[in-house]
């Protein structure tokens, strides 16, 4: 197994941690300290892509991201992925598209190693109603997230 690299970066959320295993990332962390800096290129990349995202110049993550333990896990990310910068989706309407259930959507989105780049915070409960969010300060991040997006903080 590949060792983890990490990087940090200063953002308006906080900072975040990013990081990497072998060629992929495989985790951001919403908060905390600031870590130690790599010249790792991935994480480079990642962290320039991040910047993009909250300076509202990017609205699409292209970086290599450790594939989920599961084939289903799969299913799941890539319905969560699939949810375009700007939009939300229900976890009862993302369920109905893969042929899954909306616990099974919130439980995925519960457990994303990769906020932001799978943005988990594009999923709301039946009638737009918030929900959780397991990321940074939890629905206040996800509600920044979601207000950034619509060009609300710009």
């Amino acid at each position: 197994m590949a060792p983890r690299e990490t990087a940090s970066l200063t953002t308006p959320i906080g900072i975040i941690r990013i990081d990497a295993q072998g060629d992929a990332l495989s985790a951001i962390t919403i908060g905390g300290e600031p870590g130690a800096t790599s010249d790792n290129a991935l994480l480079a990349r990642a962290a320039d892509q991040l910047e993009a995202y909250f300076a509202g110049e990017l609205q699409q993550f292209d970086v290599p991201l450790l594939p989920p333990q599961t084939p289903r896990g799969l299913v799941l990310r890539k319905a969560i992925v699939g949810i375009g910068y700007g939009n939300v989706t229900s976890y009862g309407a993302i369920a109905g598209r893969i042929a899954s259930s909306p616990r099974a959507i919130g439980q995925a989105c519960a457990r994303n190693p990769i906020p932001i780049i799978v943005p988990c915070h594009r999923v709301l409960g039946a009638n737009h109603v918030l929900g959780a969010y397991s990321a940074g300060n939890g629905p206040s991040t996800k509600i920044w997230l979601l207000n950034h997006e619509k060009g609300l903080l710009l």
